[in-house]
């Protein structure tokens, strides 16, 4: 299977965990997509979805998904989304589509984390193949950036990506991530910050990977 192929077999291995009228938390990026088409086929059997982004939103009223606000739910049964990169403890780097924040809000809402990958995404080291997005206040760039490079980052602005928060987003290079709850919370703690994109103190339940050799759920 190639990529793509990879990510729809997880994207349909991932239904098995959508039960009968509950309101599905779901995330965004290019694997989370192939899981909206195949949600559309249990559109009748949900009463709908949370949406962790605008074009996830949209996506969803596509498939004839009825999609809730955040602010509607007091709860959710489970949250489905992506990641960059996501290690063996299954905590998760997300951010390469600039929805972190509202990502981090509608998984915290849900009991249960499922992650979809594709097999290139498992590594052992968060870092070790793709920076780290973390959503800034724009007037707080120039300082947060100063604060990343003291960290030992390298930090570069995703120029022209404005988040649906309507903040920017640093690219933090170099970081090898080593204790990731700690790394969240540091940074979390740095003025102009929103939130970056460590997902350790909210790691996945169950990650669903899809491989050459066919699907496997790592629970």
């Amino acid at each position: 299977m190639n990529q793509l192929e990879m990510k729809k077999a997880a994207a349909q291995a991932a239904l098995q965990f959508v039960k009968p009228d509950t309101i599905v938390g779901v995330g965004s990026g290019s694997t989370v997509n192939c899981f909206i088409e195949a949600l559309g086929s249990l559109r009748h059997q949900i009463k709908g979805a949370v949406a962790a982004s605008k074009a996830s939103e949209q996506l969803l009223v596509r498939q004839g998904i009825e999609v809730f606000s955040a602010n509607d739910v007091s709860g959710l049964d489970i949250y489905v989304d992506g990641a960059d990169e996501i290690n063996p403890q299954k905590m998760m780097i997300k951010g390469g589509g600039a929805a972190l924040t509202r990502e981090k809000i509608v998984a915290s809402l849900a009991k249960n984390f499922i992650c979809i990958v594709d097999e290139s995404k498992l590594v052992d080291v968060l870092g070790s193949t793709f920076p780290l997005p973390v959503e800034v206040i724009p007037m707080a760039r120039s300082q947060v950036a100063r604060k990343l490079v003291a960290l030992g980052g390298s930090p570069e602005w995703r120029e022209n990506v404005v988040t649906d928060n309507g903040n920017i987003i640093l690219d933090v290079h170099n970081f090898k991530i080593m204790n990731p709850v700690e790394m969240e919370k540091n940074l979390n703690n740095i003025a102009g910050i929103v939130t970056n994109g460590i997902f350790a103190l909210n790691s996945a339940a169950t990650v669903v990977v899809g491989t050459a050799e066919g699907t496997k759920i790592i629970r």
